[in-house]
């Protein structure tokens, strides 16, 4: 590869960071960093009729969520700065107007009126909509009138009448365009802005891109992108289309099967490490087996040749499992961390504002196997941080026993726990069998009864490890409070 690799991330800010939007920051960024090129951000906010005032930060956000660290852009800078294109708007008066000047583009003066007529006589024939080029075939003197008028105008590219526009993309080679059916495009808005197709294509030569990635959508516009680079005497960057993103149905991704903003994500307590692990795998794989990939072996393996063509489909359950083993594979010191800060930034009910990082990291051992997202872990263990644990008295009534046999075991409970010398998971785990046993209940039916006394929950973390927690004091407690609420009963 000879020239140098520059990739670009270049969103639009009309709403939240969506997935797909941070897949192409992924891959355009794993790219770069895998070909020890640059990874450029740029703000596209040249339409601002649908421009959302805190979307910009919004994205900075979510990559910054992500890991995905910028060499030039917003916040760091470059030496192609500004990187908003709301501020770079002589780059592009400078291109239309060399475009203008060799004919290649033209003043179009025609009033959304006419516009919407013409497109309702296309429709009613059954024609294809397009614009019918009546300003290109203007005359001099027509034009000198519109302008003197003071006649409000966009500015058109004027596509080749014959020939075809071929692109060599990266994911689907040659794509061939017949040029005569490929509207006049336009390339600037009666605003004073510039569309997309010019503002990109200025930019990514402005700041050298090299491989230009983006979604799929945009294949129909690539022609004229092309004949714009054509038209200024310019070099195209290397393409390369991304597959869609598809709900598990395979019909368009909506917020409900997974197309939420991504900050909605780490919201739900989802790790970057894994969102990235999940993204890159929607549409990219490094063999067909291999599902968790460091953020390191991501970097070290990928390439444009292993992007698929077919569209990716989103599995809510394959990012929970994912989420889950990295969760899993953490130390207890670093889940803790993870924990502490989520909860700071989403304050969760039974938690209490600044739990003890020391006691904290007692329990996370005991609970971080069923974690598949942060927010798993405070239904778990509210029981840990208050001194009332509440319940229904016959909840403590396991099946097949009733309130007075449950009282005499959990009585027997008392009187066995406090005689043991070490008050451990180990100790306890013995001392408890042999109290079921010789009461003859199964140790489902004792463990069920302490369970709710314990944490007032049916399903909670291992018993035996709760109680070491809690510790001998607590635990014989709350065992004495489910007695006396049996004997009130």
């Amino acid at each position: 590869m000879t020239k140098r690799v520059r990739t670009r991330f270049a969103p639009s800010p009309t709403g939240d960071p969506h997935l797909g939007s941070m897949r192409t920051a992924i891959f355009g960024w794993l790219f770069a960093r895998s070909n020890g090129g640059s990874f450029i951000f740029r703000i596209e906010d040249t339409d601002r009729s649908r421009t959302v005032e805190e979307a910009s930060q919004k994205i900075i956000t979510a990559l910054n969520w992500l890991g995905l660290d910028w060499d030039e852009g917003p916040t760091v800078g470059g030496d192609y700065e500004p990187y908003y294109q709301s501020q770079r708007l002589d780059h592009y008066d400078k291109a239309i107007k060399a475009l203008l000047e060799t004919n290649a583009a033209y003043r179009c003066y025609c009033t959304a009126d006419r516009l919407d007529g013409l497109r309702e006589r296309q429709q009613d024939r059954k024609e294809s909509t397009h614009y019918d080029r009546r300003c290109r075939v203007m005359t001099d003197a027509e034009r000198k009138l519109q302008e003197a008028k003071g006649t409000p105008n966009v500015v058109r590219f004027a596509m080749p009448f014959s020939g075809k526009t071929t692109i060599h993309d990266l994911i689907r080679g040659e794509v061939s365009f017949e040029n005569n059916l490929i509207d006049d495009f336009i390339i600037l808005k009666s605003d004073g802005f510039p569309t997309y197709h010019l503002a990109a294509t200025v930019d990514d030569h402005v700041m050298e891109i090299s491989h230009v990635m983006r979604g799929e959508e945009w294949i129909p516009s690539a022609p004229g992108h092309i004949q714009i680079y054509k038209a200024m005497g310019w070099t195209p960057p290397l393409f390369a289309h991304l597959p869609v993103i598809l709900a598990p149905d395979r019909s368009k991704l909506s917020k409900r099967s997974g197309a939420a903003s991504a900050l909605d994500y780490q919201d739900q307590g989802y790790v970057p490490d894994a969102m990235v692990n999940f993204l890159a795998l929607l549409g990219w794989s490094l063999d067909d087996k291999t599902e968790i990939i460091s953020r390191t072996d991501l970097i070290k393996h990928f390439s444009i040749e292993r992007i698929a063509k077919s569209s990716a489909v989103f599995n809510i359950d394959k990012l929970n499992w994912l989420n889950g083993e990295y969760l899993r594979s953490m130390s207890a010191a670093n889940l803790t961390d993870l924990l502490l800060d989520y909860w700071d930034k989403h304050p969760t009910p039974g938690i209490p504002d600044s739990p003890d990082k020391g006691y904290l990291l007692q329990i996370v051992p005991i609970i971080r196997d069923r974690l598949k997202t942060l927010a798993d872990a405070a239904p778990l263990i509210p029981f840990f941080f208050t001194d009332v644990v509440e319940y229904e008295t016959i909840e403590l009534v396991q099946k097949k026993m009733d309130m007075e046999g449950t009282r005499t075991l959990l009585t027997a409970s008392l009187e066995s726990l406090q005689a043991l010398d070490i008050f451990d998971a180990v100790s306890l785990d013995k001392a408890l069998r042999s109290l079921a046993s010789t009461h003859n209940v199964t140790v489902g039916q004792l463990l069920g009864s302490l369970r709710v006394a314990l944490t007032g929950l049916r399903v909670s973390p291992p018993l035996f490890e709760t109680m070491e927690i809690l510790g001998r004091n607590r635990t014989l407690t709350l065992i004495k409070s489910a007695v006396e609420l049996l004997s009130s009963s």
